[in-house]
């Protein structure tokens, strides 16, 4: 039997009518027969993502199909701002399905990048929300707030996101929140012993110059001690590649370069909105990765803030470089969690592509409670070993250690997180997350562009802090 269908007390004038495959054709069957008629000319069956628009004397009809139960994601909901006529549209729906993730998905779909041009309009496609409580209302802007915020920093060209802006929106979020923050900008990186960031930014010139942003809150009035968590971001501006420099094709999307740094801006922006009980630091090195007659080389050796040399086999492997030093920082907080956000490798978009993200951990506990919160939150995640045989690709003849492993290894997610894991704290839990951050397909709701990814699970692991 179809289960019982959840309507809003008071209906706007358009309706969309959401319906699993197994509940369709009873649903059609109890239709006046003037709309049964038309649905079944127009085959529809419930199969997931399909939408019919019927205009009426006032407003419209939609059925959406959510496909087979069993399958369902509220994440289809995310197609239809882009679909549906303009106006408010009343939900009815299953009264098992959560309202939340529902809200949220249709938040994500009525995204538009449109900050470059004329002309545009917000989405004028909104969902009724009067059936939600105002604590649901406000948890649901935050997380769409979070995640559409990566989207706009990683879509912005860099030359409205260098080193500098990503700082101007890190003193933006930090003074949102009252949070207090420290940046270590060009030479000073030298003083404060973030050598290897100096290295691999110093390029860039007096407008770019590198820098390290350090923002730490907690919420007033928690009593403490409370767990430190550490959210360290890989904030590449833009990656030329340096002197191994990147084809033309290579070089097209590296504006995103700065991913990392976007979510985990975006992500401390979530938590310190909903007061979430941990002292928060947020670590991000803020580089452009550029050419010049100072630029670092191959065969160089850099210093990192561990005490570990680090011999450069090829400098468009920069962004572990920067990360050491961000990672070096964070274990001298002692953290009960450490999470790293990096847009690091193709090798991780060859072994799972775009819209799977691959996490590494040595920890058992943060690796369920993230596979658990991938499924729970619809947040696409998989596992991948740090696989200590590929440890001494590493190794070099003349420094501690080298940032371009040595190709026999070829696991080049891999090898790039057991480089990371030298410099990872040693007290708590260590995550990285090799992103992607880019959407290469548009669907609807999903356009071609930046994409927030691992945000929703990763927020679920905090609130277990």
């Amino acid at each position: 039997m179809p289960k019982p269908i959840k309507a809003p007390k008071a209906a706007p004038e358009n309706t969309l009518i959401a319906l699993f495959e197994e509940e369709a054709a009873a649903a059609i069957a109890a239709l006046k027969p003037a709309q049964a008629k038309f649905l079944t000319a127009k085959s529809f069956t419930g199969k997931a993502g399909s939408l019919i628009v019927l205009p009426e004397e006032s407003g419209c009809r939609a059925w959406f199909g959510l496909g087979a139960r069993k399958n369902y994601t509220p994440m289809t909901f995310r197609a239809l701002p882009s679909q549906l006529p303009k106006g408010l549209w009343a939900l009815q729906h299953d009264a098992e399905l959560d309202a939340h993730s529902i809200h949220v998905a249709w938040g994500l779909g009525a995204y538009s990048f449109t900050r470059y041009k004329s002309g545009s309009t917000p989405s004028e496609v909104r969902l009724d929300d009067s059936a939600l409580d105002e604590a649901t209302k406000t948890a649901v802007a935050r997380e769409v707030r979070a995640h559409n915020l990566v989207r706009d920093l990683v879509n912005t060209p860099t030359n409205d996101m260098g080193p500098a802006e990503i700082e101007a929106e890190a003193r933006r979020i930090a003074g949102a929140h009252g949070a207090a923050i420290q940046v270590t900008v060009g030479d000073d990186l030298l003083a404060e012993n973030f050598p290897a960031v100096h290295a691999v930014g110093r390029a860039a010139g007096p407008n770019n110059q590198p820098r390290f942003i350090e923002i730490t809150w907690q919420p007033a009035g928690v009593p403490g001690p409370l767990p430190v968590v550490a959210l360290v971001g890989k904030g590449v501006a833009f990656d030329t590649g340096g002197l191994n420099i990147k084809g033309g094709a290579g070089m097209g999307l590296m504006k995103k370069d700065m991913g990392g740094a976007a979510h985990a801006l975006a992500l401390a922006d979530w938590v310190m909105a909903s007061q979430l009980p941990v002292a928060l630091s947020v670590l991000i090195p803020a580089v452009e990765n550029s050419i010049s007659g100072d630029a670092f080389r191959p065969g160089d050796i850099l210093a990192s803030r561990a005490g570990l040399s680090i011999e450069i086999g090829n400098t468009d492997a920069e962004g572990r470089l920067i990360l050491a030093d961000a990672l070096a920082r964070a274990g001298e907080l002692e953290p009960a969690l450490t999470v790293d956000f990096a847009t690091l490798t193709g090798a991780a978009r060859v072994a799972l592509g775009p819209e799977v993200i691959p996490f590494y951990t040595d920890d058992e506990d943060v690796a369920r409670q993230l596979e658990v919160a991938s499924i729970a939150q619809n947040d696409p995640l998989w596992r991948m070993p740090l696989w200590k045989g590929y440890t001494d690709a590493l190794d070099s003849d003349i420094a501690d250690i080298r940032n371009d492993p040595a190709g026999w290894a070829q696991g080049g997610s891999v090898t790039a997180a057991l480089f990371l894991q030298r410099f990872a704290p040693k007290s708590g839990a260590w995550v990285h997350f090799d992103i992607y951050a880019w959407n290469p397909r548009g669907r609807a709701g999903s356009p071609v562009g930046a994409e927030a990814q691992a945000l929703r699970a990763v927020y679920q692991l905090l609130t277990s802090y």
